[in-house]
This record gives structure tokens, sequence and C-alpha cells, in this order.
């Protein structure tokens, strides 16, 4: 396991420091630049560009997180936050130590991010501090306005938490599906 620097840079193409619709409790938003997927109606495609956005330190980023007390969690967007793996992995092993909840969204699956991790030990390091994943291409002709925390059909909130735990009691390739207390569906009248 590579040692933990925090002068690793990260390509950022925006921050969210205070945020209540990019998951669960208080969040502050990373949103990462690249994307490969280029999804039709992205709400984000200046973030495709690997070469746009600026550059942050993992300390930066730790310095304006530790700065917002009433945060909870931290939220990886995008972009492609599985594109800057190894650079996220140095951050999330820092927010994991401080107790901070963990969310990413992404274009791949879980069962595309698992693949890739067999030849990129990064993206199974990040995807196993993971507590939350919104995975899969945002589908335009899938749109849904009233799903909580994804925007197409096809997406899937999953509990990595809960589905590591089921894996690990034997039950094969399951993926659990993230439900709190908090969230509720969206009736529209």
């Amino acid at each position: 396991m590579e040692e933990m620097d925090t002068s690793k840079v990260i390509r950022v193409c925006g921050i969210e420091p205070e945020s209540i619709v990019d998951g669960p409790g208080f969040r502050y938003v990373l949103f990462v630049q690249g994307c490969p997927h280029h999804c039709k109606g992205c709400h984000n495609p200046e973030s495709w560009d690997p070469n746009g956005g600026y550059d942050m330190t993992v300390r930066d980023i730790l310095d304006e997180i530790k700065a917002k007390p009433n945060i909870k969690g931290v939220t990886f967007s995008g972009g492609e936050p599985f594109e800057q793996a190894r650079p996220l992995v140095d951050l999330a092993r820092y927010l994991k130590g401080m107790r901070y909840s963990l969310m990413s969204y992404s274009g791949y699956t879980l069962e595309e991010l698992e693949a890739k991790a067999e030849s990129d030990s990064a993206v199974g390091e990040l995807l196993g501090m993971i507590d939350i994943l919104v995975d899969g291409r945002y589908e335009e002709k899938l749109r849904n306005l009233t799903l909580v925390y994804c925007g197409s059909e096809n997406q899937r909130v999953i509990d990595m938490n809960k589905t590591r735990e089921a894996r690990a009691a034997g039950k094969g390739d399951e993926v659990v599906l993230y439900k709190s207390d908090f969230d509720f569906e969206i009736k529209i009248i």
C-alpha cells in the first residue's frame, strides 16, 4: 500500500463547500475534472475535458473541509472520480480517518469498477472506502426528477458497506441499495 501524500494533485472542475442535495446530510462536494463518458444531457459537460479545470492538492482540499465544522460527509462527483483514483485514495484515507462518510458518483457501474480494479489497484482501494456509490451513466431517455441522488432510472444508489457485508457473508455478487430513514420519495401531485 502506498503511503499517503497530501501533496498529490487532483484536477478539479469545481467545489460545492456546503451541499444538502449531493448525498445524505451536510456535505462537501468535490467535482473532479475529466470524464470519458460524455453522457447526452450531462449537467456538468464542462467537466469532460481532462485538461480543463484547475489543480488542488489533497492538503488544500482537506484544509477546506476541516474549516467547515458542520460537514459530516464528502461526495466525489465530476467528471469521473475513478479516472483520478490514485490521488482520491489518499484524500479518502484521510477523510475516513477523520470519520467522514464518503459518497461517489461514477458513470461506471459497480461491476465495471470491480473489473477495472483488477488492473488498477487504486480503483479497488477507492471503491473499498466509499460508503455510498451512485453508479451508471446518465441516460437522458431515462431521466426521472423524482429519484433521490441520481438523475436517470438506470442508475443505482448502492450502500457499499451493506453490499460488502452481504458478499462477505457468502451472498455472491449481491448489491444492496441505499435506504435512509431521512430520505424520502418525492411525490408529484
